[in-house]
């Protein structure tokens, strides 16, 4: 960080680059020889996590490649390093890869990405490790900057050899090794963990373990084998971006929605955003908006609605309903699994729009407390943010009592019976 006046720059120095983050990312494309030294590969690569991400400089500089990074890191003695993130405009979370799963479904991310970020990868038979394969799509990367890569006194290099060993026990091969860093690849198929020898450790999960059950999950020693369709389609199927925003995701199958109902939804929600931003748009201007929450995010379509906008949005699906985060990762969106009866994991004031599609009536059904959920949508909102709340005319009501108190101000209301426009805070 550079303090310049009153303000603070961010160059996207570290640790492990030096020259900025543009150029270290630069390199890391290089490595893996990506055409312009890119590192989209072309639109193939698109949704990245960056672990212990500090200030999430390496997020930032992703952006005008058309990457998005769910900058992930814990509130420890670096206790403000996601608050600058957010306030920056960069995607991130306040999390910590500890006991239980990430929230975040199977094969959501087609890089992994630490440097420096002080985790111990050995720990516990090698189960953070096993955790990062978990969410990484078939043929995905893991690049690691570190002294363990590069070093040679003798606890690093002891680091480095029982490293190797471990990630080649779980069929990972390196891509690329140069300098500070070391890329790691993914298999695109079981083949290699079919040909391992018999009781070769880390074992294969249990078959009736789901990959994709995150909420309160905990972590476990193993590999998590792919579907057989996985294995015989060598990989996800995904479109390259930004294709995949709008084709139908080859996981929709597992929900019984058809690609009609997909597109069905992705059109829906462009008339619902059309009709949110024309009803917001006598309050905001260019630079007014970008965290955006979708705080039931369904099928995602809300966030690829707002695609030509310069946001980002955090798409939340409930612990309790259907899984849908899969679709919207495959989609090339990122997002989270939560609880609205509990507090989001976010600093304060983080968020300047928050969208609300009949979360409320959701957690009445639950016997939680609406009143509670306000105060913390207030909470998570920055001043003069925006709140929309679509729902049932008696929810509206209810909100709408309570607004004196929250000092939010009603700034448009649409027609139907089942919508209400945006407020203000």
């Amino acid at each position: 960080m550079v303090v310049k006046g009153e303000k603070i720059e961010f160059p996207g120095g570290g640790t492990h680059f030096h020259y900025g983050a543009d150029k270290y990312i630069a390199s890391l494309a290089n490595m893996l020889n990506f055409s312009n030294n890119i590192l989209n590969n072309e639109g193939r690569i698109r949704t990245i996590l960056d672990v212990g991400c500090g200030v999430a400089s390496f997020g930032a500089y992703l952006l005008s490649s058309d990457i998005i990074a769910m900058s992930l890191a814990p509130n420890d003695v670096h206790q403000n390093q996601i608050q600058f993130a957010l306030e920056r405009g960069i995607p991130a979370y306040l999390g910590v890869l500890g006991t239980k799963r990430l929230p975040y479904p199977s094969r959501s991310f087609e890089l992994a990405h630490c440097s420096r970020c002080r985790i111990d990868w050995l720990q516990r038979d090698g189960i953070l490790l096993l955790e990062l394969d978990r969410l990484l799509r078939p043929g995905g990367y893991f690049a690691y900057s570190s002294p363990e890569a590069y070093a040679q006194d003798e606890e690093d290099l002891r680091i480095w050899r029982e490293m190797s060993a471990l990630v080649e026990r779980m069929c990972w091969k390196i891509a690329s090794k140069k300098n500070q860093t070391v890329i790691w690849v993914k298999p695109l198929t079981n083949d290699c963990y079919m040909e391992r020898e018999p009781g070769t450790q880390p074992p294969l999960c249990r078959t009736d373990d789901d990959p994709d059950a995150v909420w309160g999950v905990q972590m476990e020693p193993c590999i998590t084998p792919y579907s057989d369709q996985v294995h015989k389609t060598r990989g996800s199927g995904l479109a390259p971006w930004p294709h995949r925003l709008t084709s139908p995701p080859p996981r929709l199958a597992d929900f019984g929605y058809s690609n009609e109902i997909f597109e069905k939804d992705t059109e829906l929600w462009r008339r619902r955003v059309e009709n949110y931003w024309n009803l917001l748009s006598p309050k905001v201007t260019s630079d007014t908006l970008r965290n955006l929450m979708d705080m039931k995010a369904n099928l995602g379509s809300f966030g690829a609605a707002l695609k030509e906008k310069n946001v980002w949005v955090m798409n939340v699906v409930p612990e309790d309903g259907p899984n849908t985060l899969k679709l919207i990762y495959d989609r090339g969106l990122i997002g989270t699994v939560h609880n609205w009866c509990e507090a989001f994991s976010t600093y304060p004031r983080t968020y300047d729009l928050l969208h609300a599609w009949t979360v409320f009536s959701d957690i009445e059904k639950k016997g939680c407390s609406a009143e509670d959920l306000l105060l913390e949508m207030d909470r998570m909102l920055r001043p003069t943010g925006f709140i929309i709340i679509r729902d049932k005319q008696p929810v509206i009501e209810f909100v709408k009592k309570y607004l004196p108190a929250l000092h939010w101000e009603a700034v448009a209301t649409a027609d139907s019976s089942t919508d209400s426009g945006p407020g203000r805070r």
